[in-house]
Order: C-alpha cells, then sequence, then structure tokens
C-alpha cells in the first residue's frame, strides 16, 4: 500500500538513523497522559483491526470510555513503542484539530492553546523538539495547576477568615450573654436559697408520697401482669381452636375430593363391567346389531326364569357344592374376589402357626389370580395385633388388615358396599351372617372349603 501525505510528513519528523533519538526526561504529566490515552481510545474507530497493535486488539470492541478504563495502560505502553500506532493516532489528532496540529509541527504552539492539549499533540506527532514541547506544555499545565489550587487556597483562606471573625464576634455576643445570665443565676440562687429551707419539708412530704405511690404501682403492674398471662393463654387457646378448625376443613376438603374420587372409580368400574358383560354376550349369542332404541319393558330390572339369583348362590356355597361354581363367578366380567383370610386358614390347616397360614393362602391367590384375572383382596382380622405384620404381597392380590376395634367380617362389608352396584363381587367366607348380609348387599358368597378345593387343583 503507497504511503499517504500525512504518513510522509510523519516519516520526515522522525530522526534520520545514526541521529540521538529525543526522549523526556520524566514521565508524562498524568493530565498529558490522560489525554493521550483519550486520544488512542477515540482513534480506534477510524482503524481496522488489523492496524492496530496485537494487545489492543482485545479493546477495538468497546467504547472509547471503557477502552480508556480497561486499556489505558496497555495504550500508553503501545504509543510509546509502536510507532506506526502512534503514526496513525497522530493522523486521526491532526485530521480533528489540523490548526493545533499544524502549530505544533512548526514547534509554534499558539499562546492560547490549553497546556495540555499541545503536550498531547507534541506527543503524538513528535515534530523536532517535541520533548521540550512536552517538558514546557506539562510545567504550564503544572504552573496553571498550581494557579488554579492557589486560587483556591486563597479562596478557602479567606472564608475561613470571615468564619473565624464570625466566630469570634459570636464568642464575644455569647460570652456577654452568659455574663448577663450568670448573674441572673446567682440572683435566681438567692431566691431558691432562701426556698430550699421550705422545700426540705415539701421533700419528705413527697418521699412519703412516692413511697404510696410505688406500692400502688406495684399493684397495677401485678394486675397488668396477670392480665397479660391470661390474655395470652385466651390467645393460644383460640390460636389452637383456629388451627383444629383449618385442619377440620382442611379433612373435610381432603374427603371430599377423595369420596369424588372414589364416586368416579367405582362409576368407571360399573361401566367397564357393563360393558364387558355386554360385550361377552353379543359374542357368546352372536346378536344381530342392537335397535337405535330399547322398549319400555326392558328397563325394568328382574330375574330371567332359570337364572340364578344371589340366594340361590349362597345357599349352594353354604352346601359345599362343586367349586367350579367359583371359576364360573370369576369369570364374570370384572369380577372382584374378597376372601375372609382367617377364615379359610382355620378351615383348611388350623394347625399351622398364623404366619405359614398367611403365606400358603397367598400361594395360592397368587396362582389363582393368575390364572383368572380377577381382582383379589384378602382381608386378615387385625384388632388384636400388638404390632403391624411383616408381609409381602404377591402379585395381583391385595392384603388388608383390619384397623383397631374393627373385625375383618365388618371391613368386608365396607368392601362390598364400597363397589358399584352391579358389578359381579364374590365373598370367601363360612361366616353365615356375613354370608346373608353381603347377599343383601348383591355380593356372591361362597363357603371357605370351596375356595380351599379350587386351590387344591391349581
Amino acid at each position: 500500500m503507497e504511503p499517504t501525505d500525512g504518513e510522509e510528513a510523519r516519516g520526515q519528523a522522525e530522526p534520520e538513523e545514526g541521529e540521538p533519538a529525543e526522549t523526556l526526561d520524566r514521565p508524562l504529566p498524568e493530565r498529558v497522559r490522560g489525554r493521550v490515552i483519550q486520544l488512542a481510545g477515540e482513534a480506534f474507530d477510524g482503524l481496522t483491526l488489523n492496524e492496530l497493535p496485537g494487545p489492543l486488539r482485545q479493546y477495538a470492541r468497546f467504547t472509547p470510555p471503557r477502552r480508556v478504563k480497561f486499556g489505558g495502560s496497555a495504550m500508553a505502553a503501545a504509543l510509546e513503542t509502536d510507532t506506526v500506532f502512534r503514526h496513525r493516532v497522530g493522523a486521526v489528532l491532526r485530521a480533528g484539530a489540523p490548526e493545533l496540529a499544524e502549530a505544533v509541527e512548526r514547534g509554534a504552539p499558539p499562546p492560547a492553546a490549553d497546556p495540555v492539549e499541545v503536550a498531547a499533540a507534541a506527543f503524538l506527532l513528535r515534530p523536532a523538539g517535541w520533548s521540550k514541547l512536552v517538558a514546557a506544555a506539562g510545567e504550564e499545565a503544572q504552573r496553571a495547576q498550581e494557579e488554579r489550587a492557589g486560587h483556591e487556597r486563597e479562596r478557602e483562606l479567606a472564608e475561613l477568615r470571615g468564619e473565624l471573625a464570625r466566630a469570634r464576634e459570636g464568642a464575644r455576643d455569647e460570652q456577654e450573654r452568659l455574663r448577663a445570665e450568670l448573674e441572673a443565676t446567682r440572683k435566681e440562687g438567692d431566691a431558691l436559697h432562701r426556698k430550699l429551707r421550705s422545700a426540705h419539708a415539701d421533700v419528705r412530704r413527697g418521699e412519703a408520697s412516692v413511697r404510696k405511690l410505688r406500692a400502688e404501682l406495684d399493684e397495677v403492674r401485678a394486675s397488668a401482669e396477670a392480665a397479660r398471662v391470661t390474655g395470652e393463654s385466651e390467645a393460644r387457646r383460640l390460636r389452637g381452636r383456629l388451627a383444629r378448625a383449618e385442619a377440620a376443613l382442611e379433612a373435610s376438603r381432603r374427603s371430599v375430593r377423595e369420596e369424588r374420587g372414589i364416586e368416579d372409580t367405582r362409576l368407571r368400574l360399573l361401566l367397564d363391567t357393563v360393558l364387558d358383560a355386554a360385550q361377552g354376550l353379543r359374542r357368546e349369542l352372536a346378536l344381530p346389531p342392537a335397535r337405535e332404541g330399547r322398549l319400555p319393558a326392558e328397563t325394568v330390572a328382574s330375574v330371567s326364569p332359570g337364572e340364578p339369583g344371589p340366594g340361590d348362590i349362597a345357599r349352594r356355597a353354604l352346601d359345599g357344592e362343586d367349586p367350579a361354581v367359583l371359576d364360573q363367578l370369576l369369570a364374570l366380567p370384572q369380577a372382584h374376589l374378597v376372601v375372609d383370610g382367617y377364615n379359610v386358614t382355620k378351615t383348611g390347616y388350623p394347625t399351622l402357626p398364623l404366619e405359614r397360614q398367611r403365606a400358603r393362602l397367598m400361594r395360592g391367590l397368587a396362582v389363582l389370580a393368575a390364572q383368572s384375572g380377577a381382582e383379589m383382596t384378602c382381608v386378615f382380622d387385625g384388632a388384636e395385633l400388638a404390632a403391624p405384620v411383616l408381609l409381602t404381597p404377591p402379585r395381583g392380590v391385595r392384603v388388608l388388615f383390619s384397623p383397631a376395634g374393627e373385625t375383618a367380617d365388618e371391613l368386608i362389608r365396607q368392601l362390598v358396599r364400597a363397589e358399584p352396584a352391579g358389578r359381579p363381587v364374590v365373598v370367601v367366607s363360612s361366616d353365615r351372617e356375613v354370608a346373608e348380609g353381603i347377599a343383601r348387599s348383591g355380593a356372591w358368597p361362597v363357603a371357605s372349603r370351596l375356595l380351599l378345593n379350587r386351590l387344591a387343583r391349581t
């Protein structure tokens, strides 16, 4: 690339080879250094990244104030050691202030120019005798700063003298006032001395009154403390009632949500049962598509001739008929088998310990659940348990223990009532009262011996 006119002029300002280079015999004054760094930071915007020295390229994306703040030392070092970078910054200065640059290069800066600007221009342009210009401008800037500091000190001194004069005047006035007050105080002291003797008697009477008032105050404080303790106790009681009321409200809300979820589950189970039963009947009977509507007589609940009702099944289960009845019941859609655990185990193997009775029944029910696919719940009497039973239910079998104060028979009745009307529920128990009660609720009772015979075939 061909050198520009400005670069040729700058090249002429550099000392020729063999001539001693001009240097400063002292560091740049702080204000001059700051102005030089500021000019270098502003020159970044007119230079490409390749025209910047390597250490300064990281500051190219910074704003000029941030460049001066974070890269001031690096720019000062580059201006001192990198002649090309200094020439480029000088070119920016020459373009911004051509008259000042031309005067500095001639060695005759304007007398009215700012000494800091002159020193900065001389440092960047480096004309012949630039070091003297920098030193002279620096000394001029120092003198100007010292003159400003002197004027400031004189102003502060004048202000301090004025304040001192005002303070002295105020002190004299205050002294006169204090003297007058002292005289008045002396006269008042004489009068007080005369009154002091009569005041002693009043003091003694006042001390007696103070003792009486202190006693009354102690009584008032004791009453206030008792009232405070009573109030805190009442507040704690009210907070307790409020906490119990909030807990009851939250429990009520949770119960409502749980009941709503249970009702939804019951409705889904009933719907699944009806759908599965309808599909099974349609496949078994090969029925044609249904009519668009139902006849009124078809909506009346009844038992068809020859179809066994819950009472018939109860009598057959209690009579100990073929266990194939249990397979037929479990084959119903969405069937749920509820087993009275101890009633079955004590009927089939009463001599075994309770733990082995439960384990043997669980193994049999697990196989039956896998074969039939029906939902199974086994209920044990836990009313007299001293500690929780460690039992891992097998896959497909739900194991429940009745809570304290409740028998397994009562828990079985609750399970039957929890199911939606119409879902096939089969209850295994030899207890006639349980069988008849759950039959009235629509469940199918099965004797314990039937389940034992069915498990013996697995």
